[in-house]
This record gives C-alpha cells, sequence and structure tokens, in this order.
C-alpha cells in the first residue's frame, strides 16, 4: 500500500492575493486557488486535544491534514467540502534525504 493510496479525500489549497483597491486605498482581502492545488488528494482527521501556539496564544487544532509534498504555508487557508479552515502549523516529513509529504493543522475560520 502506498502513500497516496491513503489520500482518499479531496481538498483545494488558497492563497490571499491583492484585489481590488478599495475606497481607502488599501487591496481588498481577496483568496483564490493557489495554482495547482485546486481538488488536490488529502486525508484529514479530528486531532485529539491538539494544542498549538500561535505567537502568545494557545489555540486547540479543528482537524490534522494530509498532504503529498506540495507548496502550502501557514498564511494559506484549505477548504473541505464547505468548510474554509486556516492553516495553523505546516510541518515537513522526509523519507531519508527529500520531501514525502506535509502534515498541517488546521481551525475552522469563524466568519
Amino acid at each position: 500500500m502506498s502513500y497516496t493510496s491513503l489520500l482518499i479525500n479531496t481538498c483545494t489549497v488558497r492563497r490571499y492575493v491583492d484585489g481590488a483597491i478599495d475606497d481607502y486605498g488599501r487591496p481588498v482581502k481577496t483568496w483564490a486557488d493557489h495554482f495547482h492545488l485546486a481538488g488536490i488528494a488529502c486525508r484529514w482527521s479530528t486531532p485529539v486535544n491538539r494544542e498549538i501556539k500561535i505567537g502568545a496564544e494557545v489555540v486547540l487544532a479543528d482537524l490534522q491534514l494530509f498532504l503529498n509534498d506540495v507548496d502550502i504555508t501557514e498564511k494559506d487557508r484549505v477548504i473541505i467540502g464547505a468548510v474554509t479552515y486556516e492553516v495553523m502549523s505546516v510541518m515537513s516529513r522526509q523519507d531519508s534525504l527529500t520531501g514525502h509529504h506535509k502534515e498541517c493543522f488546521l481551525r475552522t475560520v469563524k466568519n
């Protein structure tokens, strides 16, 4: 069984891009699909009381996400189904010398 056969879900990685300029001369916050990372294979699970420290704040992660070795950072968002999550932590896992996969912790975006 290969690692990629375990990636049974799909998700979309979104990245902040400068949008149109508002009345105050600032770019509107716009999130767009990040290059080829729309509908990519992934696997998510619910972590049990996993605390993530962001600056001085400690928050509980809502989801743990496994991806291939793709371009994702803590500044991105991930859409799974109809729910948007912010990426709190990205860990690169290696198989000897090269990158193997990414493990991320996510928190639901509250509107």
